[in-house]
């Protein structure tokens, strides 16, 4: 019983991680591409609290439950299919971090933007591009990561 709840929480977070990446990445884009200071100043603001209340949350949770599911399964961390997810998971934090506080400031240029009735400045354009640029290879590496956890193949 105890790793089929420990099972499910560690699935569940995964989920939490992947659809919320996603659905973040594509409120944001879509409110960028509006130009409109407020929506995006909402928006970004919206995607802070989302990032820090669910992504935030699983990034906490995940480590945890996939160590005690490896020691649990008898999985050496430092072997194939797990150490791979690992080190996976290593990549997305180092996306995943600057990207969070990148979002704080897009949030602030907007609302400072829209307070001052005045268009995005050349830096939130900046900030954006390197928002968008480094959610790719966090995204691809959570896939790769569930890709890892489901097949669970065998590696070196």
């Amino acid at each position: 019983m105890w790793i089929d709840i420990l099972r499910w929480i560690h699935v569940v977070g995964a989920t939490v991680l992947l659809g919320t990446g996603a659905g973040i990445a594509f409120f944001m884009v879509m409110a960028h591409r509006t130009n409109d200071t407020a929506l995006i100043a909402h928006t970004a603001g919206t995607v802070v609290i989302a990032d820090w209340l669910f992504t935030a949350s699983a990034v906490v949770v995940q480590p945890i439950t996939g160590a005690l599911l490896a020691l649990e399964l008898g999985w050496p961390l430092t072997q194939g299919w797990v150490f791979w997810s690992l080190l996976l998971y290593i990549l997305v934090g180092a996306f995943w971090l600057p990207v969070v506080r990148i979002q704080h400031q897009l949030r602030d240029i907007a609302r400072t933007a829209t307070k001052d009735g005045a268009p995005l400045p050349k830096r939130y354009f900046r900030l954006y591009r390197i928002w968008f640029v480094c959610g790719f290879p966090a995204f691809v590496a959570v896939l790769a990561i569930v890709w890892l956890m489901v097949t669970k193949p065998v590696i070196g």
